[in-house]
């Protein structure tokens, strides 16, 4: 059965940190917008403290969690066991997103290796840390983290980035402003 715990303990936080990817979960206030679930992976996750969180957002195609957590700060990160005992570990919070020209970046940012695509941080107070148990998931063999995203950022260019993000990450599919236009 779930466990419900007060935060992020040592030994959910080593089990965390072995997980090589994540979900997250993100919701517009509005009953007709879209819920989003983005997965994540390579080493964009770190766990600041017992609760908060940040994880290092990525260029994408869209930016759905970014819009939503401007406009309401609801997330859920969720986490899977695809090897050894079953586990799923859950935590909820409001987030802030924190862009390269938000004064907290720099000390944050040093936290994450360097990546070309990444465009903000997702800077999360976790209210609810919970765990249940995964016996529905299956066992998957991690092989390694995929370098498409490090290759098309790397291939578009550095000063093709920002336009490729007011172009793409202006706004949510259902019109919320995601990231600024500079």
């Amino acid at each position: 059965m779930g466990k419900l715990y007060d935060d992020i303990t040592p030994e959910l936080r080593a089990w965390v940190e072995r997980q090589p990817m994540f979900f997250v979960a993100t919701a517009p206030l509005a009953a007709s917008g879209h819920v989003n679930c983005s997965p994540k992976g390579h080493d964009t996750l770190r766990i600041l403290g017992p609760r908060q969180v940040a994880y290092l957002d990525l260029t994408g195609s869209g930016a759905e969690s970014i819009a939503h957590v401007r406009e309401n700060g609801r997330i859920v990160f969720m986490f899977c066991a695809f090897a050894g005992p079953p586990k799923i570990v859950r935590f909820h919070g409001a987030g802030e997103v924190v862009t390269p020209t938000s004064p907290a970046w720099g000390a944050l940012h040093g936290a994450f290796p360097a990546d070309p695509a990444a465009r903000a941080i997702i800077l999360v107070d976790v209210k609810r840390v919970s765990d249940s148990c995964g016996y529905g998931v299956p066992e998957l063999a991690f092989v390694q983290d995929r370098d498409a995203m490090k290759r098309w950022a790397e291939t578009r260019g550095l000063a093709a980035l920002p336009q490729y993000r007011r172009d793409k990450n202006g706004h949510s599919i259902d019109g919320l402003p995601a990231l600024d236009p500079d």
